[in-house]
C-alpha cells in the first residue's frame, strides 16, 4: 500500500478546499485529493454568483436579515454575521486571483455588475456572466497548481478517515490523522496521513433521482465524518432548485435563478397562465422553497411533465447578453430562449445540513475540520439564500486554514497507522447489485423524501434504507472496493441521515414541508444526530 505524509490533507478540490489550501500553503505542505478530475465538483457548475454588500444603499444588516428570513429562523446569527461581513473581502481576493467579474456597463470607476436573486432585498450578486463557478474554479486551480507547497491528486476516492483506532494500539480519543483513499487508476487503497484534515467534499444531491449536482455529490464527507464519530445536523433540509431544464437527453442542466431575477415568468403550459400570483405575492422572486413547491403543486394538479419559464418578452439582445452560456446551450437543443419558453422542473440542488462545525470550521473530532456544502455551519438554517453558498466556501475555507496555522504547535505528528487490509476480499462478481441499489435509493428518495413529505412515506423510505444497509455492508465486507461501491455505501448512509432527520422534525419549516405537520413551531431548533 502506498503511503503519503503531508502537513495538512484536504479532501475535495472545489472552492472550499482550494481556498483552504491557498491560505495554508505559504507555511505548510498541503495535499488536495479530488475524487475525479480537479474541476468535477459542484463549484464549477455554479451559474449564479456570489452575494456581497457592494451596492450603495445596501447594508450588512439587510443581507443578514435576508439570510435569516430565508433560513426560517434556524440560522446561527454569529455565523451569518461573520460570512456577510467577510463577503466584500472574499470578492476582492478572487478578483486579485484573476476572476473576471462582469463589469457594470452603466457604472463608473470599474464597478461590478450586480444582479438580484430570489429572497434578496437588493442587487448584490457579483457574477461572471452566467458561469461564475467555472471562473472561480479555474482561478483557484491555477493558483494552486502554481504553488510549490500544494500537491494536487485527482482520481482518489476517499474511503474513510484515519482515526485513533487505526493506530498500532487502539486509542479511543477519535483523533483524525488523515484518510484512506482508493487510487482509481491502480485500483489500490492508499494511506494519506496529516496533522490536520479538512473535509471539503460537497453535498449529497445524488441521493435523489433528479439533481443539479455533479455525479460525484454522494455525501462522502458527511458519511465519513458520521462513521468516525462526528455529529450531523439538519439533513432534512434539502434545497430543490425550482428550474432545472426538462430534457430527456440532457440531465442536470440548471436554469439560473437570475433568469427569474431579470424578468422571467413561470407559465402553466396547459392553461397558458402565469401561476406564481396564486402562490406568493413575491411572484417569481419568492424564496426557492416557495417557488419549488408552487411548481410541484402545479405539475401534480394538472398532470404535467414540466412548466414553462419564459423570458421571451424581454429584448433578445438583453437575454443573450445576460445569459450567453444558457442561450447557447439551449440553442443546441432546439430552444431559442429569446422567442420560446424553457421547459423546467424542480431538482435537488443543495444540501443545507451536514457535519456540525464551529466558526473556525472545527468538527467534534480533534484534527478534523470541514468547510462548504458538507457542513452545517449555521449559515443557511432551514433554507439557503441564493448565492450564499460559494461565499460560505470562501469564508470557511479560509477560517479553517487560519485556525490550523494558529494551533500548529499543538497539532502532533501522526502515530504509526495500520495499512489497509485487502487480503480477505475477492473481486466483485456482480456489479449489477451496486447499480441496482444506487438506482433504488435515488428513486425512493425522490418519491418519498422529496419536496412535499408525509410521515408514512418517510417510514417507507426508512424501511428500504434499513434493508439496503444490510446488503451494502455484506457486499462491502466481501469484495474489493471500487469507486462505485464507495459511493453506494456513502449514499445509503446519507439517505438514512436525511430520513431520520425528517422523521424527527414534527413541523414544516423552510425546505422541510410535511403534510402531517403543516404548521411551524414557535421555536426554531436544530436537528442534531449523535453517532
Amino acid at each position: 500500500m502506498s503511503e503519503h505524509d503531508f502537513d495538512v490533507l484536504i479532501v475535495g478540490s472545489g472552492a472550499a478546499g482550494l481556498t483552504a489550501a491557498l491560505n495554508l500553503a505559504d507555511k505548510v505542505k498541503v495535499c488536495v485529493l479530488a475524487k475525479g478530475g480537479l474541476s468535477e465538483g459542484s463549484t464549477a457548475w455554479a451559474q449564479g454568483g456570489i452575494a456581497a454588500v457592494l451596492e450603495a444603499g445596501d447594508t450588512f444588516d439587510a443581507h443578514i436579515k435576508d439570510t435569516m428570513i430565508a433560513g426560517a429562523g434556524l440560522n446561527d446569527l454569529r455565523t451569518v454575521e461573520l460570512v456577510v461581513e467577510e463577503a466584500p473581502r472574499a470578492i476582492a481576493r478572487l478578483a486579485a486571483l484573476g476572476v473576471p467579474f462582469t463589469a457594470d456597463d452603466h457604472g463608473s470607476g470599474g464597478a461590478l455588475h450586480l444582479t438580484r436573486e430570489g429572497g434578496h432585498s437588493h442587487r448584490r450578486i457579483v457574477h461572471v456572466d452566467d458561469a461564475t463557478g467555472w471562473a472561480v474554479q479555474q482561478a483557484l486551480e491555477k493558483a494552486a497548481v502554481a504553488h510549490p507547497n500544494i500537491t494536487l491528486m485527482p482520481d482518489r476516492a476517499a474511503l474513510d478517515l484515519v482515526t485513533g483506532r487505526h493506530g498500532e494500539r487502539y486509542s479511543g480519543e477519535g483523533h483524525v490523522w488523515g484518510a484512506y483513499a482508493l487510487n482509481r487508476q491502480t485500483a489500490h487503497v492508499e494511506l494519506f496521513t496529516a496533522r490536520a484534515t479538512i473535509l471539503a467534499t460537497g453535498g449529497a444531491g445524488r441521493a435523489y433521482l433528479y439533481s443539479t449536482a455533479p455525479r460525484g455529490a454522494t455525501g462522502d464527507g458527511i458519511a465519513m465524518a458520521w462513521r468516525a464519530g462526528c455529529r450531523i445536523s439538519n439533513m432534512e433540509f434539502m434545497q430543490f432548485h425550482p428550474t432545472c431544464l426538462w430534457n430527456l437527453e440532457v440531465k442536470n442542466f440548471l436554469i439560473t435563478e437570475a433568469v427569474r431575477g431579470e424578468g422571467g415568468q413561470l407559465i402553466n403550459p396547459k392553461t397558458g397562465k402565469r401561476f406564481m400570483p396564486y402562490y406568493d405575492e413575491r411572484l417569481e422572486l419568492a424564496p426557492r422553497d416557495v417557488v419549488a413547491r408552487a411548481i410541484d403543486a402545479e405539475i401534480k394538479r394538472f398532470g404535467l411533465d414540466y412548466v414553462h419559464l419564459d423570458i421571451s418578452h424581454m429584448p433578445a439582445d438583453f437575454v443573450k447578453g445576460h445569459f450567453p452560456n444558457i442561450h447557447e446551450k439551449l440553442l443546441g437543443l432546439g430552444i431559442d430562449m429569446t422567442t420560446q419558453p424553457i421547459p423546467v422542473v424542480p431538482a435537488q440542488h443543495y444540501t443545507c445540513g451536514g457535519i456540525l462545525v464551529d466558526l473556525a470550521g472545527r468538527t467534534d473530532l480533534p484534527g478534523l475540520y470541514a468547510a462548504g456544502e458538507c457542513t452545517q455551519s449555521g449559515l443557511h438554517g432551514a433554507n439557503r439564500l441564493a448565492s450564499n453558498s460559494l461565499l460560505e466556501c470562501l469564508v470557511f475555507g479560509e477560517a479553517a486554514a487560519v485556525d490550523i496555522l494558529a494551533r500548529w504547535d499543538d497539532l502532533a505528528a501522526p502515530p504509526p497507522i495500520r495499512a489497509w487490509d485487502e487480503s480477505r476480499v475477492s473481486e466483485a462478481d456482480e456489479d449489477v447489485v451496486v447499480q441496482h441499489n444506487w438506482r433504488e435509493i435515488r428513486r425512493f428518495m425522490w418519491d418519498y423524501v422529496g419536496i412535499v413529505r408525509t410521515t408514512k412515506r418517510l417510514e417507507r423510505a426508512k424501511h428500504r434504507v434499513d434493508m439496503l444497509r444490510g446488503e451494502v455492508a455484506d457486499y462491502y465486507g466481501n469484495y474489493r472496493v471500487t469507486a462505485d461501491l464507495i459511493e453506494l455505501r456513502n449514499l445509503v448512509e446519507v439517505a438514512d441521515l436525511i430520513v431520520r432527520s425528517a422523521l424527527h422534525r414534527h413541523e414544516s419549516r423552510g425546505l422541510h414541508y410535511t403534510l402531517d405537520h403543516p404548521e411551524t413551531l414557535p421555536q426554531a431548533v436544530d436537528t442534531i444526530l449523535v453517532p
